[in-house]
């Protein structure tokens, strides 16, 4: 029997997965990122790096530069590539900016999905073997050289602490202890991040050392962009607590890079020093 015209096709009204992905797969595959056919030949698309996680007493922070790359050329100065992922996690994305955000806003009809259905959040961990699914859907992609790499973290209302997780291109999850950072300038933002992280540290300190450790990227990455003052373009930052998800304003961030900025100062006058 057919539907009325402007009624929802009978899939949309019957009881299913609490899974969007599983839904969608069932309903139209074609819709999902990793099954969309591409053009032969290489795809010039454009990149975004890098992204930091620490954790610290009573949470996460996250944070991400604003620079998106295509080649040699900066394509955006101001993309943003940390997210709220539902209440109480964020997730930050480095690789094909386009797939990348994608992915994120997939993620998170997921997880709302998820919580509709349920009736309940889903455990962090579930989350992130949530997104491991995903980012496995997307190896094909990756094959191709569009891949994307997230960086998720949040706040485990089960066990009271910040939880970090990584991924790999093939759907591989692994859970960081402390601090990660992923995309071009990581090996740079992991040095800065083993210099400054420290146990018991509260948020202010954790947001000072998440944005040192981008701007020590962005001094030897060209990929990752640090902040930018003539422009008034900060990292993006966000903490994720009990309270859940907060995004730090850009007039405290502005400040947190004066802090940053003198500090290196400090440092560097010191090392001339006789």
């Amino acid at each position: 029997m057919t539907h009325l015209h402007g009624a929802l096709p009978p899939a949309f009204r019957m009881t299913g997965t609490s899974s969007f992905l599983d839904f969608l797969a069932a309903h139209d595959p074609s819709l999902l990122p990793g099954a969309r056919p591409l053009p032969a030949g290489e795809v010039t698309a454009p990149h975004g790096t890098t992204i930091v996680a620490l954790a610290f007493d009573g949470g996460v922070v996250m944070a991400g530069d604003r620079r998106a790359t295509a080649g040699s050329m900066i394509a955006s100065r101001t993309i943003e590539k940390v997210f709220p992922a539902d209440e109480y996690s964020a997730v930050g994305i480095a690789g094909t900016a386009g797939l990348a955000l994608e992915l994120v806003r997939l993620f998170q009809l997921e997880l709302e999905h998820y919580e509709k259905i349920e009736g309940s959040l889903l455990s962090l961990e579930g989350k992130a073997n949530r997104l491991a699914t995903m980012v496995r859907g997307s190896l094909g992609l990756a094959m191709q050289g569009l891949a994307v790499v997230p960086l998720f973290g949040g706040y485990d209302l089960d066990a009271g602490v910040g939880r970090i997780f990584s991924f790999d291109v093939t759907g591989g999850r692994y859970e960081e202890r402390d601090h990660h950072a992923v995309g071009s300038g990581s090996v740079f933002a992991r040095g800065s991040l083993k210099k400054l992280w420290r146990p018991g540290m509260a948020v202010p300190d954790a947001v000072r050392t998440a944005v040192h450790a981008l701007v020590d990227a962005a001094d030897d990455d060209s990929a990752t962009g640090g902040p930018d003052t003539l422009r008034r373009i900060y990292p993006v930052v966000a903490t994720v607590t009990a309270a859940g998800y907060l995004r730090v304003p850009d007039e405290q961030l502005a400040e947190v890079c004066r802090e940053v900025d003198a500090a290196r100062g400090r440092a560097e006058g010191a090392g001339d020093a006789p």
